[in-house]
């Protein structure tokens, strides 16, 4: 399930070509492909032409600060379209909503969703930085109401990423909204397979077993694959950073 719901990523500042094209080759294994890839938005094309087709091309706008900028994430949201990707991971602007700038907040997201159709769009809310769960709902409520696909927890540029607390509060929101198509992504620090059967069980208890798909859970990382295969091949998984 892990792997199937998996993003593998590289955002790494200094990725060249050659590391791309070493990740789209991690993405086929000998357990299976990986949901998606995720990189730069100037990377797309090289990962679209490297990669199947039934794996997707996801690239990330306004990252990783999430300023309130319309006009630099439509462009990276249209950079994105035109190399042919499948999937925009946006930063939704968590110091503007902090400031209290929620209709301008939610005017941007509407705006970026807009651009960005047909393609998939997952709304990162950087949970770690928002500080409370009452911040961390109302950034779910925002993200799901100008019409986010998925509901991402973290750039995994701060110091703090994913957390089952921060998934339970998002995750409660998904189903309160009644959109039977939402789903949620964890990312920022998901670094094993431990790590991933908590929040595909938080995601089951909260969205039922039919939620436990790449349509609507996803893990983005770049360093989960690894115990992924190692456990498949049959080591064990400990849990890096989660309670479970």
């Amino acid at each position: 399930m892990a792997l199937a719901c998996l993003d593998l990523t590289s955002l790494n500042d200094a990725d060249t070509a050659a590391d791309i094209d070493a990740l789209c080759r991690r993405a086929s294994t000998v357990h299976g492909d990986v949901a998606a890839v995720c990189v730069w938005p100037r990377f797309v094309a090289q990962a679209r032409a490297a990669l199947p087709p039934t794996i997707k091309v996801a690239a990330v706008a306004n990252f990783p600060d999430g300023s309130l900028d319309l006009q630099r994430a439509l462009a990276d949201v249209a950079e994105i379209a035109q190399a042919g990707g499948d999937e925009v991971d946006v930063v939704l602007p968590w110091r503007a909503l902090l400031a209290g700038k929620t209709s301008e907040v939610g005017e941007f997201l509407s705006e970026v969703r807009f651009a960005s159709r047909p393609l998939t769009l997952k709304v990162i809310i950087e949970s770690g930085e928002l500080g409370s769960s009452e911040r961390i709902a109302q950034a779910t409520r925002l993200a799901l109401a100008a019409g986010a696909d998925f509901v991402k927890t973290s750039t995994g540029k701060t110091k703090v990423g994913a957390t089952p607390e921060a998934a339970a509060t998002m995750l409660k929101e998904i189903k309160a909204s009644g959109l039977s198509a939402a789903g949620f992504k964890a990312s920022g620090g998901v670094r094993s397979v431990a790590d991933a059967a908590g929040y595909i069980a938080q995601t089951e208890a909260a969205l039922g077993p039919g939620a436990l798909s790449p349509q609507r859970l996803r893990f983005g990382a770049s360093g989960l694959l690894t115990d992924i295969e190692s456990v498949l091949s049959g080591a064990e998984s400990a849990p890096t950073t989660s309670a479970y």
